[in-house]
This record gives C-alpha cells, sequence and structure tokens, in this order.
C-alpha cells in the first residue's frame, strides 16, 4: 500500500481533506477541504456506506463490492443493462461437466501487483477454501462447496457436496466470487484471514491509492492491468451514508453519480438538475419489519400477529417512498423465481383484527423498541410503524443508529445486545436468485436470521431448492417458505423498493448498472 500511495505524486491533497468540491459529507466535513488536481478522465461517486473491508471473503456491505469489482478479478461478472445474465472475466471458458462439478479454465496473463505473479487456478482454490475454512458468514455464498481440484496453472474443477443451482448468479460473479492471491494474503496475515482494509495485491484494472475512514476512497489505474481499458483513469467515491445529503453533493457538484431517494424522484424528474440523467430502475432489495421471536414479550405468536395486521404497507409506501415503490408480497422481489402473487396478511391490514389478537395474548400497554439505521428512509419507515402500532395500544421507542452498530444487533458473535432486539427494520440488498433472501433458516440464527426464525419444514425445503434447475418446480418450494416465514407472525414484509440514480453527462455518457440500478463502474464510460 506504501509503494502505491507514493505514485500518486501528480495530485495534491491538502490537510484534512476529504475532496470533491464545496458540499457537506455526512460527517459533517466541507467536501471543500481538499482540492484534487484534475488530470484525465475522474469519476466522483457517492456511496451510501463507508467501507470497512476489502477483503471479498468478509466483506461488511454490499456497497463493499462495488469497490473489490473495480479490483480484483472473479472468473465471471454481472453484465450492464436491464436484463439479468453473466459474461466470462478472469475465465476463458467454464462448464457445468454434471450437477456438483463445474471446470474453469483461467485466462492466461492476468498478473497480481507487487510482484505476487500470475492469478493461477491455485489461487482460485485458495480464495474459495479460505472462506469455507474460516466460517465466517460469507461461506453461505458458496452454499454446498467442497474443495477444488487443480488439473493444471490454469484449469481446475470446482467441486460441490451436492448440486447448487445459484452458484451462477451468486458465487461466482458476486463478492467471495473475487479471487485473492494466495501468496499475498498469506504473508499478510497469519492464517489466510481477514485483511480487511489493508489489501496485500490487487488484479483487477484499478488499485486502492488511498483511503481515509468517513472520508474518501481513491482508486487509480493497476500499470499491470492487461484487460480492457476501462473509462476513467481515477476513481474518487465519498462514503455518503444520509441520501438526502448525497442529492445535496450532487447538485452541488461534489459528485458526478449518485443515488436518490425516490421522495425526491418527482422533483428531480419535473426539475432535474442542468445536464443530468435521471434513471429509475426495479429493486432487488428486502425491506421488512422483523421481530425478535426469543425476546420475552415477542414470544406470543398472538402478539407478533397483532403487529403483522396492524401494519398498513400502502401507508408506509406512500410516506416513506412517495409511492414510487412497490408493495411487498414477500421478500423475493417480482421478477425473481419465486415471487408470490400476494402475501397471506393483506397489505392495508386490519387494526379490528390486530386487536382482537392482542386481546387473545392478554395483553395491554406494550411497549417495544424498533431499531433501524440512520441512513433515511429506514428512520421514516420506522416512524410510521411508531404511528400504527400506536392505533392498537402499543408503545414504540425508535433507536435509529448508524449502519455500522446496526449491522451487528442481531449477531451473537457481537456479544448480547440480541437480546434485547425486539423490533427491527431490515434492509438488505440481494442478488437474482431466490436463495439469497431466503437466509431465515435454523442454521442462521444469531447470524443473518434476527428474527431467531426456526422451521424444519423450511430448512427442508431450502436446501432442495437449491438444487432443482426447473424454475417453474423451483417457485413452488418458494411460495411455501415465504408462507411459513409469514405464519410464523415475525415478518411484515414492505417493500421491495427502486432505485433511482443521477448523473452529469457532461463527465458521464453511460452509467452502466446492473439491472437494478448497482453501478458498475469498471463499465461506466466518460462523455
Amino acid at each position: 500500500m506504501e509503494s502505491l500511495i507514493k505514485n500518486i505524486n501528480r495530485r495534491t491533497l491538502l490537510k484534512g481533506g476529504a475532496a470533491l468540491g464545496g458540499g457537506i459529507m455526512a460527517s459533517g466535513m466541507p467536501l471543500s477541504q481538499v482540492i484534487w488536481a484534475g488530470e484525465g478522465k475522474v469519476l466522483k461517486v457517492a456511496l451510501q456506506f463507508d467501507l470497512a473491508s476489502l477483503d471479498p471473503g468478509f466483506y461488511t456491505s454490499s456497497y463493499e463490492i462495488n469497490v473489490m469489482s473495480c479490483l480484483y478479478s472473479k472468473l465471471t461478472h454481472y453484465k450492464p443493462g436491464s436484463e439479468w445474465g453473466w459474461d466470462l472475466e478472469a475465465a476463458e471458458k467454464i462448464e457445468q461437466v454434471d450437477p456438483t462439478h463445474i471446470r474453469f479454465r483461467l485466462k492466461k496473463g492476468i498478473e497480481f501487483t507487487g510482484g505476487y505473479g500470475e492469478l493461477t487456478a491455485k489461487d482460485v482454490k485458495f480464495s474459495f477454501e479460505r472462506i469455507i475454512k474460516h466460517k465466517y458468514w460469507t461461506a453461505g455464498e458458496l452454499g454446498p462447496l467442497d474443495h477444488v481440484e487443480l488439473e493444471d496453472d490454469h484449469t481446475g474443477v470446482i467441486v460441490f457436496k451436492t448440486p447448487y443451482v445459484p452458484v451462477w448468479y451468486i458465487t461466482f460473479p458476486y463478492a467471495t466470487g473475487h479471487i485473492v492471491s494466495e501468496q499475498a494474503v498469506m504473508k499478510a496475515t497469519k492464517d489466510g484471514g481477514n485483511f480487511g482494509m489493508n489489501p496485500p495485491a490487487f488484479s483487477g484494472p484499478y488499485v486502492l491509492a488511498e483511503w481515509k475512514q468517513n472520508q474518501y476512497t481513491l482508486l487509480t489505474r493497476n500499470p499491470e492491468w492487461s484487460g480492457p481499458k476501462p473509462g476513467f483513469d481515477e476513481i474518487r467515491i465519498v462514503p455518503i451514508t444520509d441520501i438526502k445529503t448525497a442529492e445535496r453533493a450532487y447538485q452541488a457538484g461534489d459528485v458526478d453519480f449518485a443515488t436518490i431517494s425516490l421522495d425526491s424522484l418527482p422533483t428531480f424528474k419535473s426539475n432535474p438538475p442542468p445536464e443530468t440523467k435521471v434513471e429509475v430502475h426495479p429493486s432487488l432489495r428486502t425491506i421488512w419489519l422483523g421481530m425478535n421471536m426469543d425476546n420475552p414479550k415477542l414470544t406470543d405468536t398472538n402478539v407478533r400477529k397483532a403487529i403483522q395486521w396492524a401494519i398498513n404497507v400502502p401507508q408506509i409506501v406512500d410516506t416513506a417512498y412517495a409511492g414510487q415503490a412497490n408493495v411487498a408480497t414477500g421478500p423475493i422481489a417480482p421478477g425473481i423465481i419465486g415471487h408470490r402473487e400476494k402475501a397471506l396478511v393483506p397489505p392495508e391490514g386490519d387494526l379490528a383484527k390486530a386487536k382482537e389478537f392482542l386481546d387473545k395474548a392478554g395483553v395491554s400497554d406494550l411497549q417495544l423498541t424498533l431499531d433501524c439505521d440512520n441512513s433515511g428512509i429506514p428512520g421514516i419507515i420506522a416512524q410510521t410503524i411508531q404511528a400504527q402500532l400506536s392505533q392498537i395500544g402499543i408503545t414504540v421507542q425508535v433507536n435509529a443508529q448508524d449502519p455500522g452498530s446496526f449491522g451487528t444487533i442481531g449477531q451473537e458473535a457481537e456479544g448480547d445486545r440480541w437480546k434485547d432486539v425486539q423490533l427491527f427494520i431490515r434492509n438488505d440488498s440481494s442478488l437474482p436468485d431466490p436463495s439469497y433472501y431466503m437466509g431465515s433458516t435454523t442454521a442462521n440464527v444469531g447470524i443473518w436470521n434476527w428474527e431467531r426464525f426456526r422451521s424444519d419444514r423450511y430448512d427442508e425445503l431450502n436446501a432442495k431448492a437449491m438444487t432443482i434447475e426447473d424454475p417453474n418446480e423451483r417457485a413452488k418450494l418458494y411460495y411455501e417458505m415465504q408462507d411459513l416465514m409469514e405464519e410464523s407472525g415475525a415478518y411484515r414484509f414492505l417493500t421491495n423498493g427502486a432505485t433511482a440514480v443521477v448523473y452529469r453527462t457532461t463527465k458521464i455518457q453511460a452509467a452502466a448498472t446492473r439491472p437494478d440500478g448497482v453501478p458498475l463502474y469498471i463499465d461506466f464510460k466518460p462523455a
């Protein structure tokens, strides 16, 4: 890292710098405290999360994947555009040999920085197997992967214990599919574990030149990159967790690409900033109210069902999203295998029925806490739910906290906070395979499953669904799984959202994204 930083002598970074003009960052620091030398094509973007790890096996947020995709190589990558698909990246060829074996052959000449040599099949083996070895939660994205067999320097066979259909849209083109250098990681860590924000080597079109926590991230071209040349010489990323602040930063000219809130979308459409393009993409996000079934106040199913029936989802969508998002029927978004036509509890709920459930539970004057992150919309959702539950005599205290803190409240590995969790707003990214939405397994209790929902039938269906190639047969299993989640009373599905982005056409000719609006920076085209 030190050698890379020494190579940035063509720009001037002023003291305290965060970067890009004259707006105000989420941290409160003026962006104008740093002046960047304007050489070459520069992409300036707002990111809704501050980076905490650039290790593909130990990432903490989907936003970190946007950056990793610039720094490392994968066997395949998502195609930009309006339809889901994938293309070869580091792999020259990849094929399903049989239900549990996938053979790949790597392109030759992909080099790691720092003198760590060519990317080989041995690095692919190391990258996948280290995640399994360390038993981090990301191992779930590898499914039943067992090991990787090496045939030669550039060829290997990925072996699964059982068939795993999601491999093509989760494992290979996403986070855990990024390939790291075995030699570099083993030298940088004791046992091949988490290197966090100190990547020891890169193999993508960019390198991490500098990172200042809560301030900025600077990516510059990788001089050893031999693949297609990306459009920009530098990518400058500013973490702005509050979406309204990101909108102001865009309007001030501090960034040239940003995600905007859906309640601001009508204004941006009718009166956009000069030379701005506004795009709206269907989102894959899964946004719901969850309830900790193991908390003493929520162990009674009748209490949970009362909360479900008291919530008016269209009202929440109107309030938080200005009516610009869908009303969810479950965690699986429209257009994805397993999307339900309707939920078991009607979208508008029913206050009379909610009160009946409370009476059945023999509960009155119930006081609950509702946790959410403070990134904007989750707080609006929480306040709306607070008002709705007050109509049946439930008092709710909203606890908004920074995304990093909120992201661990239900994880047993982070201490005993999970015991005090009651209600919470999940606002998670997802991927174009239904299995990614359906992590509420018994094995995930205290990890991703904060509701602590347990169902043997659910677990059985979940395992079976990952092995079935026929989409119609697969969908039937996911319909039942969503019914089981909802019948537990621990979930009130709200919306899958939508993604609205803006970009400056004087700087960006085309902002390449996945179909759900997630940016693919290396495919951006400069104006």
